[in-house]
């Protein structure tokens, strides 16, 4: 089976976390542009599907009923004592009219997704709305409200399929980790950059689950600067041999791309190239597809890497350079940027040389930590 199916609303476009925060929702719709643009929505075997919210019966699967009474409250402007509690305030997770809707939003699109593949109606499915993997049970978290990530892989499990989460973001998905720290039905994997230096400040190799799901819970942390070289051979002698050792049915993909060179938040170097490389490599390894968005604040680089991996995902070639009309339409976000790719550049060796030795540091531990109980082989075995 062939079939792809990329789930998009025009509705994100009611919905805004504020002139001042980071998470801009008009990201989504560049990205759909640029796909237009190059033709990507048109595809005959692929079909466009819109969302729908999810149902509060939804989201409790993994959120509190009182948190989500909360959101619901804030979301249309109702005084809530102590909101704070619930992780949303000024800062990170501001209170603003439709925050519960754009959320459920998300949810319901990431639902979509998993459903789709579960049930064999499509072999890939892309909903970049969704990849808020920070969200709590019990409260809000990084710029995430609810966990459509969680709710996608239990989703999935109903099924009675196999899951393993593997997630590119720069931030570690720590929202998905603890929901699946004790399962070992569910193999969470996170590439991100190390705790000590970025939100959430979690995501150590030590982290390899508990009960159960020991071994199940794989976190590669990587040092500021590092780059598509050094990123591509660390993803390489960690993902696959554990992805093969743990055979699962479908991968869940986050696909955040905060941690391009460019990116005001973080500090690593990849390039649009890299990170197209790296979801190159999720698709060789994935018998299905529920592919996520996830981090992105250089607005430019996220319509280009959803849209490359958008092409991917449907074994399409496309053209290096951007569409004219989208060039003409996106150019207050493109700046001189006109190529889907990004020109090559060189790092200082003294940023490089780190970067490299932290990660063979950390590949180190998890063979020595994971490997041995999932029963994974290194490259040289």
């Amino acid at each position: 089976m062939k079939r792809t199916v990329l789930v998009h609303s025009d509705a994100y476009k009611r919905f805004d976390y504020g002139p001042e925060h980071p998470l801009r929702m008009e990201r989504l719709g560049l990205t759909y542009a640029l796909m237009d643009a190059y033709g990507l929505t048109r595809l005959p075997d692929a079909e466009v599907l819109p969302p729908v919210p999810a149902p509060e019966a939804a989201l409790r699967e993994f959120h509190t009923e009182e948190y989500l009474a909360v959101l619901r409250a804030v979301s249309a402007s109702e005084a809530v004592p102590a909101a704070y509690r619930y992780g949303l305030g000024p800062g990170d997770n501001p209170i603003w009219p439709g925050c519960y809707e754009a959320s459920a939003l998300a949810c319901g699109g990431s639902i979509l997704a998993a459903e789709l593949v579960a049930r064999g109606e499509a072999a890939r499915v892309f909903a970049f709305a969704g990849g808020l993997h920070h969200a709590m049970p019990d409260r809000a978290s990084g710029f995430c409200y609810l966990n459509d990530a969680v709710l996608a892989i239990l989703a999935l499990r109903r099924h009675g399929l196999r899951v393993a989460y593997v997630d590119i973001d720069a931030h570690h998905g720590d929202g998905v980790q603890a929901a699946f720290y004790r399962s070992a039905d569910v193999l969470t994997i996170s590439t991100h950059e190390r705790g000590d230096r970025l939100f959430p400040g979690t995501g150590s190799v030590e982290e390899i689950g508990e009960g159960e799901g020991r071994g199940f819970a794989v976190n590669l942390p990587l040092n500021p600067y590092t780059d598509d070289a050094v990123y591509l051979d660390a993803f390489e002698a960690v993902v696959p041999p554990v992805i093969r050792a743990f055979r699962p049915d479908v991968v869940v993909a986050q696909l955040g791309i905060d941690g391009h060179r460019t990116d005001p938040l973080t500090h690593l170097a990849l390039s649009v190239d890299g990170f197209a490389e790296a979801v190159r490599r999720i698709l060789a390894l994935a018998p299905r597809l529920v592919a996520l968005g996830g981090g992105g604040y250089d607005l430019a680089n996220v319509a280009r890497a959803w849209t490359a991996a958008w092409a991917l995902m449907n074994e399409i070639d496309l053209p290096p350079a951007l569409p004219p009309t989208f060039v003409t339409e996106a150019a207050p976000y493109l700046g001189a940027r006109r190529t889907l790719g990004d020109a090559p550049v060189v790092l200082p060796v003294e940023a490089v040389r780190p970067a490299r030795e932290f990660a063979e540091r950390q590949i180190a531990q998890l063979h020595r930590l994971v490997f041995p109980l999932l029963g994974a082989r290194t490259s040289g075995a």
